[in-house]
């Protein structure tokens, strides 16, 4: 006869004193099964931990990835001319570098001049300000009165001026974090464009070989997107540029240059928004000067936007990124929900590079004429055929009146 002690000793149930079936201890896999539970939850938060550590550095890996595809074209054609693939990136990042520097000293020139014409004219502004509070509101208040009420709040304005001291170091700081990551990103992205072969070849050597196919095919697919669309939107830049330049020195409008610059460089590089930033700001130097220019600026602007929109940018990006515009806007609100501004800015050719790809491995069927697909086309073409008919009924009663 077996005893209990031998059940337990097995893991088999025994009967206790009242006739209930009972467990003799803790199964063995228990003990575990906890600690690897354990073991996990530990990794995994050490991996989210690390994750959120690294996210910024992952975030400038991606732009810079994606800055090397857009450049890698031009040093690939360099190179192909005998070039070594390190002085032709080495030119073209001077090239861009030059461009970058020159519209930012027009820019700065323009700021400079501006606010040291609103600095000269601040006196005057502010009498007339003075002059508008007191008629609107029956008020007497006079420029020294004004002065002695903020003599009078000296100490508020000590800690409004300690404020922006502090405020002062906070944006220092943060320059210096931009200007750390710009680096960071410049030189991920000229090690990706100079040794762009190499990437390759490392990336597919992890990979089976019936892998390196599709992955050198996906590579393929988005720098030919990303490329594309970089120059098409240089294209636009420089006629947008050139155009507004024209209009701009017609009403002869101060600094027509550098505000056509800003315009071309803002309305096709800043995603949804750049158009609006692009025209805000000649219009508003032109309201220093006469508000007649302003309205003609704004007229102009949102006709040439209506060209590009439907003549020139079809024509231009037909062949580089044919992406819809309602595609193009939802990838931008996703780029910008995912990733910020850099999300905004690279999710057009993110998009089309994934248009792209879908599109060379998704098989397309021929679709039938049906009612329910073209409703609006059929009863055109209905219109069409009454207005033909109506036409050869009078030709003919024409015909037979001659």
């Amino acid at each position: 006869m077996t005893t209990s002690g031998e059940q337990r000793r097995r893991g088999e149930p025994v009967r206790g004193v009242e006739g209930e079936r009972s467990w003799g201890g803790m199964p063995p896999w228990l003990p575990r099964a906890m600690v690897l539970f354990l073991v996990l939850v530990g990794l995994f938060q050490l991996a989210d931990w690390a994750f959120r550590q690294l996210i910024d550095l992952f975030v400038m890996l991606l732009v810079a990835f994606f800055l090397s595809l857009a450049l890698e074209p031009a040093v690939d054609r360099m190179a192909a001319r005998g070039v070594r693939r390190g002085v032709g990136t080495f030119l073209v990042f001077v090239a861009v570098g030059v461009a970058v520097v020159g519209f930012l000293a027009a820019l700065g020139t323009l700021l400079v001049d501006q606010v040291a014409k609103i600095a000269g004219d601040l006196p005057h502004l502010v009498d007339n300000l003075i002059g508008w509070v007191n008629r609107t509101f029956h008020q007497e208040l006079s420029l020294g009165e004004l002065q002695k009420r903020l003599l009078k709040d000296s100490g508020t304005l000590e800690t409004y001026v300690q404020q922006a001291a502090d405020n002062v170091w906070g944006v220092s700081s943060t320059l210096l974090g931009g200007l750390f990551q710009t680096f960071t990103v410049g030189l991920f992205t000229f090690y990706f464009t100079a040794e762009g072969p190499r990437v390759r070849r490392t990336v597919c050597s992890l990979l089976p070989p019936a892998k390196q196919g599709e992955v050198l095919r996906a590579w393929e697919i988005a720098l030919a997107k990303t490329g594309g669309y970089l120059y098409s939107r240089a294209v636009l830049a420089v006629v947008s540029a050139a155009g507004h330049w024209v209009m701009f020195a017609l009403i002869d409008l101060p600094y027509s240059a550098a505000l056509a610059i800003w315009v071309g460089v803002m309305s096709q590089f800043v995603p949804t928004i750049g158009t609006y930033l692009a025209g805000a700001l000649p219009v508003l130097v032109a309201l220093t000067l006469e508000p007649v220019d302003a309205l003609w600026v704004l007229v102009f602007t949102v006709v040439y936007q209506q060209v590009e929109n439907y003549v020139l940018h079809p024509r231009i990006t037909a062949r580089t990124v044919d992406v819809h515009p309602a595609v193009a806007f939802g990838a931008v609100i996703a780029g910008a929900a995912l990733l910020g501004a850099v999300g905004a800015l690279i999710a057009i050719p993110a998009a089309a590079t994934l248009q792209g790809f879908v599109g060379t491995y998704v098989r397309r069927y021929e679709v039938a004429t049906d009612p329910r697909i073209d409703r609006g086309e059929q009863r055109r073409a209905r219109r069409e055929l009454r207005r033909e008919a109506a036409r050869r009924l009078r030709r003919m009663v024409g015909g037979d009146g001659g």
